[in-house]
């Protein structure tokens, strides 16, 4: 089978759980599962596209096309893209060629040109943060990549967007007490999350917040699976969000999982349906046969084998550095 060709749209800063996510693409990009074409960031900070390219850069694959946006959200550094400027003896701690993301290119402008040089039908995308980039590129116009609308460049090129997003089963809070929760990833970019559900063409599958709650990474991993380099930045980048013992919640991991393995059965797919967002970001999928999304379930039997997937995928070296190694 051929590798799935894979856009990643991230606001890598906000959550952990983004940098591990990447862990798994590269994982999987390794076992000839997928390969990642671009990475595209809704966090407005510089940092944010330096500590992308570290990652990558550390998995051997620092090439990779980096795209920003500029809307204002989310725009402090967070916990840990100050490992971007990271030094040890007076070297960067972990290699990079991205200084500032006031040196990256437009994310739409990325989007485009990835998505132009690709077969049609092919593309899938994973966006694990605001709807800020996508919401941009259906809202884009013929340029020097194609001809074609943004929404049109879409419909041509790509198979499927696997989005966490949204809440589509109600969350218990510490009292015990159910509540319809309104997404974080929803919350901070409302338009252009309402943009994304109600004019995105391809089919989408989401990830609710439920997934990713009931599916925690074990700190054990951190403590333990990471130590074959000196330094390593998922696992550093997890420690600085909230440090060991604290098992993160896998939200974004999801995403990737199901993107890439679809058919592995880790989680089960609702029905077809439409999602909506409200004006306050509430999320709501109303079924229909003819529907174009569908939502992640996970069964309490399915949870151990994602688990240790997650744990597994994310922890794995990078191409020619077996664990064990202590460069």
């Amino acid at each position: 089978m051929r590798p799935v060709p894979l856009i990643f749209d991230t606001d890598i800063g906000n959550d952990c759980d983004d940098v591990l996510a990447m862990g798994v693409i590269h994982a999987l990009q390794t076992r000839g599962e997928c390969e990642l074409l671009a990475v595209t960031i809704t966090k407005d900070h510089e940092l944010a596209a330096p500590f992308t390219d570290a990652v990558n850069t550390f998995y051997g694959r620092g090439d990779i096309p980096i795209g920003v946006c500029r809307s204002g959200v989310t725009p402090e550094a967070g916990r840990f893209n100050v490992l971007a400027e990271a030094q040890d003896n007076g070297q960067l701690r972990y290699e990079h060629d991205l200084r500032s993301g006031k040196d990256a290119p437009d994310a739409v402008d990325v989007l485009r040109q990835t998505l132009a040089g690709q077969e049609d039908g092919s593309v899938v995308i994973v966006q694990v943060g605001f709807s800020t980039n996508l919401a941009n590129l259906l809202k884009s116009t013929a340029d020097e990549h194609s001809d074609l609308s943004g929404t049109e460049l879409v419909e041509k090129k790509v198979r499927l967007l696997s989005i966490m997003a949204g809440a589509f089963r109600q969350i218990i809070n510490n009292q015990g007490q159910p509540y319809d929760h309104k997404e974080y990833n929803v919350v901070k970019d409302i338009p252009a999350a309402q943009t994304l559900a109600d004019r995105w063409p391809t089919p989408i599958i989401w990830s609710g917040f439920e997934v990713g709650k009931n599916l925690t990474y074990p700190h054990q991993s951190i403590l333990r699976d990471y130590r074959y380099v000196p330094h390593h930045p998922l696992a550093e980048a997890y420690t600085l969000y909230i440090p060991p013992p604290h098992d993160r919640p896998t939200w974004d991991l999801t995403s990737v999982l199901q993107a890439v393995r679809p058919e592995h059965g880790y989680f089960d797919l609702s029905e077809t349906g439409r999602v909506q967002v409200a004006d306050d970001g509430l999320t709501t999928f109303e079924a229909s046969a003819d529907g174009r999304d569908r939502y992640l379930i996970l069964r309490k039997d399915q949870t151990a084998r994602a688990r240790e997937a997650l744990v597994q995928l994310s922890s794995q070296p990078p191409a020619g550095h077996a664990a064990g190694d202590d460069r």
